[in-house]
């Protein structure tokens, strides 16, 4: 794809896992663009990452004004590690990503934070889902830009699992104007939606991507999804994906449902197993509690 300016320019799509291969190869970065480009015409070495006509601004059917503003927004356990990025080819997922930037001005849509490697601020394409539970379809309706701290208050349950709790916390607080009370009502909230759907077996519709220039894998069937977030879960185990050394040890603590005061965290992931004055108990959803090995 050309661009006219003060340059004509061959813009390539180069992924990340690619950026040393196309730089080798002899292209160049457009920091202003964040974007990837051919110096000079003709150079065959580069041809592979041509870059294709851009995606549209808005997705067919793309709802921006869902899901506006800052809060918890839980993937249900029964959806871990099936989304768009996980549907899609690593080129198309780049496409998509730059689209959302480059529409939101390079900035966060929420706070309005732009980048800022130097203080570990980056920036994110975040999926909004719609989750109508009669149908149990997971339909994307937008995606969003945002920055590092407003994605990590947004991921409230990996924030806590990795330590940063009253970060996230904050950010809720700083953003939507909340008091510390409010925005603690507000993720105990999302965490009890959060438990009740993760019970149920979603179908992903990802059909606003159905109508662009995007290869898009088929999803897995809603009864096949859990098994690919346990799959998922042991390999990234073995393959040290889930940055062990940033993760809490095993042990008890406070339970980020707040069903229960404590519940046992395994070193990895939050189980079962929650205290109840003093003793430990096996709470599964839609099950009586019942005593749980002591630890």
């Amino acid at each position: 794809m050309t661009d006219s300016g003060t340059e004509s320019r061959l813009w390539l799509e180069v992924p990340f896992s690619e950026k040393e291969a196309a730089k080798a190869a002899g292209a160049r970065w457009d920091a202003s663009r964040r974007s990837w480009y051919a110096p000079r015409p003709n150079m065959s070495q580069l041809q592979r990452w041509a870059g294709r006509e851009p995606l549209p601004e808005l997705l067919p059917g793309e709802d921006r004004s869902f899901g506006a503003g800052l809060f918890v927004d839980l993937i249900p356990e029964s959806c871990w590690f099936t989304n768009v990025r996980s549907c899609v080819v690593a080129s198309d997922w780049d496409r998509l990503r730059k689209v959302i930037y480059r529409r939101a001005g390079q900035r966060c849509e929420i706070c309005g934070e732009g980048r800022d490697p130097s203080a570990g601020v980056h920036l994110e394409a975040h999926e909004r889902w719609l989750y109508d539970e009669a149908s149990t379809t997971q339909r994307l309706m937008r995606l969003v830009c945002l920055c590092t701290w407003c994605h990590e208050a947004t991921h409230f349950g990996l924030a806590e699992v990795r330590g940063f709790r009253s970060r996230a916390l904050m950010q809720l607080v700083a953003v939507n104007g909340w008091s510390r009370d409010a925005a603690e009502l507000h993720v105990q909230q999302a965490f009890r939606i959060w438990q009740r759907r993760s019970r149920i077996d979603w179908t992903l519709d990802l059909s606003i991507l159905r109508d662009v220039d995007i290869e898009l894998q088929r999803p897995p069937a809603k009864d096949e999804r859990r098994e690919v977030a346990a799959e998922t879960l042991e390999g990234a185990r073995g393959d040290r994906m889930l940055e062990q050394a940033a993760l809490p040890v095993a042990g008890w603590y406070s339970d980020p449902s707040a069903a229960f005061a404590h519940r046992w965290w395994d070193g990895a992931q939050w189980t079962h197993v929650v205290a109840v004055h003093g003793k430990a108990f096996i709470a599964e959803p839609g099950r009586a509690l019942r005593p749980a090995p002591v630890r």
